[in-house]
């Protein structure tokens, strides 16, 4: 049991109350100056359509069994693929991971390690489908007001997309690439974290690496912090595994930028992550680092919201497991 701690620059100071951190941004943030996430932001151009020399790129969906959704899963294969196997990275959110990598970094990770990447997305052109990942990615059930201040239940997919992943998505990848399956990891970011944390969790054999950033421990009330956590750290014995957990500074101290107070979305988003306290991730490497077997890396990015930690901890992860430049400190520092 190893747990490392790196971060960028100074710790920040004592985070803030819930409560008071949403009463503050009430009194100090203007709705004009306010700057949120376009849900509906789409994607072109990206590595898939792009012609390189150093990776190609083949893409194949699956269909829910109700029908319900639809994954579009896009393979990169180094084009000058060695004999022997070669890692893999599975990235949830595909279509806003490919947005971060480029043609320089494709041919530095082909000079490098060579890694297999895949890429699972949903068979949109949607930068991040929140509806879908909300179902897929999580393993509980979160039943709470809506923006509207109706009740709605949502979510509770995860074991349905870890058996889609185990029995679906990484049987045909290895028809089509020759992976080493000692060495797969899969990343994810905000509820694409929490999967991950719930795949350890539920199989920590599948993946040998586990990446985790920004995770949604507030989902559902807080649930990912109680029964199944306990469980793993209680009953899990040995089974060797590397896991990352990634945070932006200003996720840990509770700095949740300019927000658009006036939209009712964004204030039902704010009482909905009152289920965990902003620093719980950092708090669960500390857990985490205790399991027989389990070596534990906790990074915090200095400066960093939680919308840019998705690019910055990609690189970063990048960085870690195949050794290309870390490109995460190009990340901007803004909410």
């Amino acid at each position: 049991m190893t747990l490392f701690f790196a971060a960028r620059g100074r710790r920040a100071p004592a985070l803030l109350p819930l409560a008071g951190l949403i009463l503050g941004l009430l009194c100090a943030v203007p709705p004009v100056a306010a700057q949120q996430r376009n849900p509906q932001q789409r994607v072109s151009n990206t590595i898939f359509e792009q012609k390189a020399e150093s990776y190609r790129f083949e893409r194949f969906t699956l269909d829910s069994p109700d029908g319900q959704r639809r994954w579009q899963v896009n393979l990169g294969i180094p084009v000058r693929a060695g004999k022997t196997p070669a890692p893999v990275l599975y990235m949830l959110d595909g279509n806003a991971a490919a947005m971060v990598i480029d043609q320089p970094l494709l041919a530095e990770l082909a000079a490098k390690a060579a890694p297999v990447l895949v890429f699972i997305g949903y068979d949109n052109d949607l930068r991040i489908d929140s509806a879908a990942r909300t179902t897929d990615y999580t393993a509980w059930i979160d039943r709470a007001d809506d923006e509207n201040g109706a009740p709605q239940v949502v979510g509770g997919g995860a074991y349905a997309f870890q058996d889609l992943i185990e029995r679906r998505i990484k049987p045909e990848v290895e028809k089509r690439a020759r992976i080493d399956r000692q060495q797969q990891a899969l990343w994810g970011h905000s509820l694409g974290g929490l999967f991950v944390l719930s795949s350890l969790y539920a199989r920590p054999a599948s993946f040998q690496y586990y990446l985790s950033a920004s995770p949604s421990l507030w989902w559902s009330q807080g649930a990912p912090l109680g029964d199944m956590e306990q469980q793993f750290l209680e009953n899990q014995h040995g089974q060797p595994a590397r896991v990352w957990v990634m945070l932006g500074g200003a996720e840990r101290v509770g700095d949740r930028g300019k927000r658009d107070l006036s939209n009712p979305r964004v204030v039902a988003h704010l009482r909905r992550i009152g289920g965990a306290t902003p620093d719980a991730a950092m708090q669960l490497s500390e857990r985490l680092a205790k399991v027989p077997g389990l070596t534990v890396q906790y990074r915090e990015f200095e400066g960093l919201g939680h919308g840019p930690m998705l690019p910055a901890s990609l690189q970063a992860a990048l960085s870690e497991l195949y050794g290309v430049t870390d490109r995460s400190r190009l990340a901007p520092a803004q909410p």
